[in-house]
């Protein structure tokens, strides 16, 4: 997306505001010493490539905003024609995200309504609940582990208040746009995505105790701490709540898995589908891991223990006794569940003295203000999902564009209605 160093509008200003604007900051202004090439030098605009705040090649997703801006949002452009939508299809999900939900989530509060206004489609959720006072003090200092003296070291300048375009809320465009990408998922392919914390601190949840063929939503969201387990939902929230009392925070698993995914989806090399999931889930604040099928616990087996066997199913169907392969196999969804598992670490903004250096390069300490979830993970449930469903359906849309404008070898290829009425008959 280009944008005008002049006063050209251009979307997603320097104050994270979600109207068009133009540039205001001297320091976003381009040095005088600055030499461009001659070939552009001739140009009435320079024109800057926005980088890393777009996903996607046939369904693309572009966020904007900042945290204690006007606003933030996203715009999608690839959506399919002809789909039923309307605002109740996203704001589930904008609500299982939104702040304020409970007292091991952040406490701000924000409604988190949004709009539309054509096609593509753009969504906006006005910030309305900011504290800028909070941040005074990190003005002045760096916040350990936090995204504050990286983007100091990129850019040479950042915006303050909230973290700018590192906060969690940036993410409100990704759900946002991840809700329309489940829904078109669900109605053309039968496909569901459900993420839940399987981890909390040192709380960790057996995985025998959670069936992926029959879980629910109404289980994961059943508890404030989003495990489908009650005994260790209530083990987590203690866990949390023994840290949050203190002014501390920790990390956790969130588990994801996607039911009914086509056969097929992924490409070799580059672009397996394994490497398109790590990337959206890392893309995310605070991740700091990700494995998928048996993950690193492979590594302990042999490979006459790990293969997953193969058999024919009632309905004639190529099937795997097991799935170690997490639903993928050489990069490719072989049509069992994909189940991932993405690390989040513990919330570095924390109310806890820590040792640091300032901006000015002198040793200081900081206790830092603001309302900062104890633990992120019941919060990111819901934008696990939407990563994973943005990479589903681009996923999906590149393999119809492919693979699919001539005739399918019916020997050894699934027509799409043939896979939605034979999941039909699978029991889950």
């Amino acid at each position: 997306m280009a944008s005008s160093l002049s006063t050209k509008p251009f979307l997603g200003a320097p104050d994270g505001s979600a109207r068009l604007g133009s540039l205001q900051s001297p320091q976003m202004l381009p040095s005088p010493s600055l030499k461009l090439p001659a070939r552009r030098s001739q140009s009435r605009r320079l024109e800057i490539q926005a980088a890393g705040s777009t996903y996607g090649t046939y369904f693309r997703v572009t966020t904007f905003g900042e945290s204690h801006g006007g606003g933030v949002g996203c715009v999608i452009d690839g959506c399919p024609p002809r789909l039923p939508l309307s605002e109740a299809d996203m704001q589930v999900d904008l609500d299982r995200r939104r702040p304020g939900q409970s007292r091991i989530t952040t406490p701000r509060k924000e409604t988190d309504t949004w709009l539309t206004t054509g096609s593509p489609i753009k969504v906006e959720v006005p910030n309305t609940d900011q504290r800028g006072h909070d941040y005074s003090e990190m003005s002045l200092a760096y916040r350990p582990s936090h995204a504050d003296a990286t983007y100091d070291f990129k850019y040479g300048v950042r915006s303050v208040q909230g973290g700018g375009r590192s906060s969690a809320r940036e993410t409100i465009g990704r759900v946002a746009a991840g809700a329309v990408a489940k829904k078109i998922l669900k109605q053309y392919a039968g496909t569901e995505i459900l993420a839940y914390v399987s981890q909390a601190h040192n709380v960790v949840l057996p995985e025998n105790l959670v069936d992926h063929q029959t879980l629910t939503l109404d289980q994961i969201e059943s508890n404030i701490v989003r495990c489908p387990n009650p005994e260790y939902a209530e083990k987590m929230i203690a866990a949390i709540d023994a840290v949050r009392v203190k002014g501390d925070s920790v990390g956790g698993v969130v588990t994801c898995i996607a039911r009914n995914v086509p056969r097929g989806l992924g490409s070799p090399v580059f672009d397996k589908l394994e490497a398109e999931l790590a990337k959206a889930a890392l893309s995310l604040p605070a991740t700091k891991g990700f494995e998928f099928g048996s993950g690193f616990a492979g590594t302990f087996m042999t490979g006459s223990e790990h293969n997953d066997e193969f058999y024919m199913d009632e309905h004639g169907r190529i099937r795997t006794k097991t799935n170690r392969s997490g639903g993928i196999q050489g990069g490719i969804s072989n049509g069992e569940i994909i189940n991932m598992r993405i690390a989040f670490k513990p919330t570095s903004t924390i109310s806890r003295k820590q040792n640091t250096v300032s901006r000015d390069k002198n040793d200081t300490e900081l206790i830092a203000r603001g309302r900062h979830d104890p633990c992120v993970v019941p919060r990111a449930v819901p934008m696990v999902e939407a990563m994973v469903a943005l990479v589903l359906v681009d996923q999906l849309m590149a393999q119809y564009s492919q693979c699919m404008l001539f005739p399918i070898n019916p020997a050894l290829q699934e027509p799409l209605e043939q896979h939605k009425s034979e999941q039909a008959q699978i029991p889950l």
